[in-house]
């Protein structure tokens, strides 16, 4: 078997049949084409990555590079609190109407007992009824005290006196139920858990927390915050405890947030300032607090690093009030040189005018020395 030799394109074979096309790829190797052309069409071109991972390309063929598209990230997992957790108003009704059924129901055990023959008889003169013998304690009897004694004990147990600043946070075995900001005498389902929620505005001082300056030294930073429950519901039900998540609040956002010494720049403790009431409301806003303001009250260096920070101040106060004072003396020796030269009471060469600068310095300098700044 004789090997042929493949025939340039446009040449005929022996038998006059146009031979076939020699093949334009000969084991070359298939470019890399680029992703905006292969997903020109793709409603998400951002996702793609800039450069596609080729797999298993064959050699020869002319076939197109098999991209893989990376798996997506998955979401950071994010705490947050329950939507449907937002204050609403809960029930609640005059407290007349729980002093009514009280007192109904008191009757209602008093008139039993008259109707048993249980009820004293100053008792019952005392109540206007007339005398009567009683039949005894029965079945009806004991459902006329089991009445009346549950229509007491829900009218005089769902009383409760509302104050202002404060508000009733309601449940009923586990649920929430809403949230009383009524002040005065009112009647609540006595069925109902209650938990006292403080909704004045209120301050809070904390202890040194650890901070640092722009240049990384450690401080210790006093704040005060002004804040109040704004969502009852979130603030009790929502975490644990709403101060201690507060306080823990401040305490991490101390860490990103570079507080200045107040003597050095005041514009620096503002802007740590409002950084800090921006920073602590947003994290404390799920949880149904509103902060007023978090404000440093005291900066103080650690005491691991107090001692060559204040060093370090007093060195650059020395070197400011130096370069004040050598200033002031030069701006003073060329105003005497100047006012000497332009009044020609004195002519004086390169060499005098040396001499008289160096003279007038070491005096002023002196003079300097001797009077303070």
């Amino acid at each position: 078997m004789t090997a042929t030799t493949p025939q340039p394109p446009g040449s005929g074979g022996a038998d006059g049949v146009p031979a076939r096309p020699a093949r334009v790829i000969q084991n070359e190797t298939t470019t890399e084409i680029p992703v905006h052309l292969l997903f020109r069409d793709d409603p998400d071109p951002v996702s793609v990555p800039l450069r596609p991972t080729v797999v298993n390309r064959r050699q020869g063929t002319g076939e197109q590079p098999r991209l893989r598209r990376p798996a997506p990230a998955k979401a950071r997992p994010v705490a947050r609190i329950d939507l449907d957790l937002v204050e609403r108003p809960a029930r609640a009704l005059p407290g007349a109407v729980g002093v009514l059924a009280g007192a109904v129901g008191l009757a209602g055990c008093a008139v039993t007992s008259w109707w048993a023959g249980t009820l004293p008889p100053f008792a019952a003169q005392a109540l206007g009824l007339p005398a009567f013998a009683g039949v005894g304690l029965g079945p009806a009897q004991w459902a006329g005290y089991a009445g009346a004694g549950a229509l007491g004990l829900f009218g005089f147990g769902g009383l409760s006196r509302g104050r202002t600043g404060r508000a009733w946070v309601l449940d009923l075995f586990g649920r929430y139920r809403g949230t009383v900001r009524r002040t005065g005498l009112m009647w609540v389902n006595p069925l109902l858990l209650r938990r006292r929620a403080d909704v004045r505005l209120r301050h809070w001082r904390s202890e040194p927390m650890p901070a640092a300056d722009r240049s990384g030294a450690a401080l210790r930073v006093v704040v005060l915050v002004v804040w109040r429950v704004r969502d009852t519901a979130r603030a009790v039900l929502g975490v644990e405890d709403h101060e201690t998540y507060l306080r823990e609040c401040v305490e991490a956002e101390l860490l990103r947030v570079p507080v200045e010494m107040p003597a050095g720049a005041r514009a620096g403790v503002e802007a740590a300032t409002d950084a800090l009431t921006r920073l602590v409301a947003a994290d404390v806003a799920p949880v149904g607090l509103e902060i007023f303001s978090v404000q440093p009250v005291r900066i103080e260096y650690a005491p691991e690093v107090a001692a060559a920070m204040h060093r370090r101040r007093i060195a650059a106060l020395d070197a400011q009030h130096r370069a004040s004072v050598l200033t002031s003396v030069v701006d003073s020796v060329e105003d005497t040189v100047t006012r000497l030269t332009m009044r020609g009471l004195v002519e004086l060469d390169d060499y005098e005018r040396k001499v008289l600068v160096k003279d007038l310095t070491v005096a002023f300098c002196a003079g300097r020395g001797e009077t303070g700044p």
